[in-house]
């Protein structure tokens, strides 16, 4: 994979991959920006979220959940230094739908941690990453009430 970011002018950019997908950058005004784009660190946080996002409504799916709202949320803290790397993370999992599964989603949740996202693989061996869900019982005419949460616990790694 290759990836590449355009100077536009002051602190803007554009990202550009493989894909050939664009994505602005930008920083905000205090550091000389323009506020015109996402903070590259904001990027990883996406990154981590779009990533197993994507795994665990596959999962889900291919295990018939009827899911009709789906978000997943991170929530990061960092370092108070330069370079203000990431020190840990909050994955939550919010699951609306119908009779939705734990098991299913806590399953969904483990096989993304642990076998197919690259960017939580990644990043789980320099901070900690708690992982946890809500799950919504749809009630009709767009409303939803929360049926269970709670959290992934995933052995240490050696």
């Amino acid at each position: 994979m290759d990836a590449k970011v355009t100077w536009q002018g002051r602190m803007t950019f554009t990202g550009t991959s493989d894909s050939g997908f664009e994505v602005p950058l930008g920083t905000d005004p205090g550091v000389g920006g323009d506020n015109d784009g996402f903070r590259p660190m904001e990027l990883m946080a996406v990154s981590l979220a779009g990533c197993t996002a994507m795994d665990v409504i596959s999962i889900l799916t291919k295990k018939r959940q009827d899911v009709t709202g789906y978000d997943v949320r991170v929530h990061t803290e960092r370092a108070d230094q330069h370079p203000k790397v990431f020190t840990a993370a909050v994955i939550e999992y919010h699951v609306t739908g119908h009779n939705i599964d734990e098991n299913s989603v806590v399953r969904a949740m483990e096989l993304s941690a642990v076998r197919y996202c690259p960017a939580q693989g990644m990043l789980a061996r320099v901070m900690s990453i708690a992982l946890k869900y809500f799950i919504y019982e749809e009630t009709g005419n767009g409303d939803s009430e929360i049926a269970v949460e709670g959290e992934l616990v995933l052995p240490e790694s050696e």
